[in-house]
């Protein structure tokens, strides 16, 4: 009986060491902060010179931080806009590693960014960078690939920017996300969310971003005609204290680059 209870402890332990490790995995698997980096252009030549920095040095240079999980889109029609652009999406676990990446990473790339870093002032690599800081939704579980058959370059990304009135307003339209179920109902009907933020730097405040993916535009345009009328949006929406708590909406449509992890 003895050996029975120190079997069944042996086991009970082993499992709970397992429930810890796979609780710390999933842990793991939400960033605590999202870096988007975007890249303004004016050229097919700032193009190309941005997007094999990006492949061949700034991504082989993260993961060999630790950081495996990027995301690299380019906006629909890219070719033909003036004003080109690069999204980059970089999670971090924590302050502490995005500022220790940033410091680390700063030099290898100076060493090795190649045409990027040699640019001369006259032929710059881009027109300017902005960058957006991000905090995720609490309901936010993972940054993930989504799961999409449908080839890269046919897939479409939705990246929705929602700004506030107000400080009030926009923890308003927070809370909807996250209490009020907004973000359980993208699940639900297979939204494919990349993730959803809270942005703490940038030029539009206060804002929230969050980017969706599609196998294709009439794919989107199904899963939009089916969330307008689900009737869990329909109630929520129409909920009182959910009231005229966006007061600007910029949408992008993106697709990933070839070489994107996500």
């Amino acid at each position: 009986m003895k050996q029975l209870q120190f079997l069944l402890s042996i086991i009970l332990l082993a499992f709970g060491i397992g429930r810890e490790k796979a609780a710390a995995t999933a842990l793991a698997a939400r960033p605590a902060y999202l870096e988007l980096k975007v890249y303004h252009l004016k050229t097919s030549r700032q193009e190309a010179v941005i997007d094999s920095f990006l492949q061949h040095h700034y991504m082989p240079v993260l993961r060999a931080a630790g950081i495996t999980t990027i995301g690299v889109f380019k906006p629909l029609g890219n070719d033909t806009a003036a004003d080109r652009r690069i999204y980059v999406l970089t999670p971090y676990k924590s302050l502490k590693q995005w500022e220790k990446i940033s410091q680390e990473t700063t030099a290898k790339l100076l060493a090795t960014g190649g045409a990027y870093v040699t640019a001369a002032h006259n032929t710059p690599a881009y027109s300017r960078l902005e960058t957006v800081f991000m905090k995720p939704f609490e309901q936010m579980t993972s940054l993930a690939a989504p799961q999409l058959d449908a080839p890269k370059n046919q897939r479409v990304y939705e990246l929705r920017s929602y700004e506030g009135a107000s400080e009030k307003i926009f923890r308003n339209k927070v809370q909807m996300f996250n209490a009020g179920g907004e973000i359980k109902l993208f699940s639900r009907l297979g939204f494919n969310a990349i993730f959803y933020g809270e942005v703490l730097l940038g030029s539009k405040m206060p804002n929230l971003m969050y980017m969706t993916s599609f196998a294709s535009m009439q794919a989107r345009e199904a899963h939009w005609k089916a969330f307008g009328n689900d009737p869990e949006w329909k109630t929520l929406s129409g909920l009182p204290e959910y009231q005229n708590n966006v007061s600007h909406i910029d949408i992008m449509f993106l697709r990933p680059t070839e070489y994107s992890g996500l």
